[in-house]
């Protein structure tokens, strides 16, 4: 690695633009369980508490329609990435928003994972393990191909350094 000095900076790399359907799809089960006790219990017509349903259940359509609409959004506009021969750097949140960078001789391992609802939407993520008390990097949403792309360089970079990664 050259001697450079690495400097905190925004990611160049968007994540996957299906990543948005990704997050409108997590975040809608909540929201819908949420929306059914209350029409369930505005439809048994629980005494005092069928006035304070009918109130609720609209502000709960609003909340959640905003939050299924917006938070996808700003997400994907906040969530990046890139990959150098020098360092990984990550950008993600949406309202804590957390950039990180990690020089390559500080990698210990690079994973993939793939969960149910991530094969659906045809997305991986990417963890990389240094020996940062801060945890791993993790880079969420990626096309599968895009993620393979980057365990390779990410593998083969950190196989040129020398040193044991601590």
């Amino acid at each position: 690695m050259s001697e450079q000095t690495l400097q905190l900076r925004p990611p160049r790399h968007r994540v996957h633009r299906r990543a948005i359907w990704y997050w409108t799809a997590s975040a809608a089960p909540l929201w819908l369980t949420l929306l059914a006790a209350q029409i369930v219990a505005l439809a048994l017509g629980w005494g005092w508490l069928r006035h304070w349903w009918v109130v609720t259940l609209p502000v709960t359509v609003v909340l959640a329609a905003a939050h299924l609409v917006v938070m996808p959004q700003w997400r994907y506009r906040v969530h990046r990435w890139e990959v150098t021969p020098e360092a990984v750097y990550t950008q993600s949140g949406w309202f804590n928003q957390e950039r990180r960078i990690a020089p390559v001789s500080r990698i210990q391992t690079v994973d993939t994972d793939r969960g149910p609802f991530e094969q659906i939407f045809r997305l991986t993520n990417v963890t990389v393990t240094t020996a940062s008390a801060a945890g791993p990097l993790r880079i969420h949403g990626l096309d599968r191909d895009d993620a393979l792309r980057v365990v390779d360089q990410l593998t083969a970079d950190t196989q040129a350094e020398r040193g044991d990664a601590t």
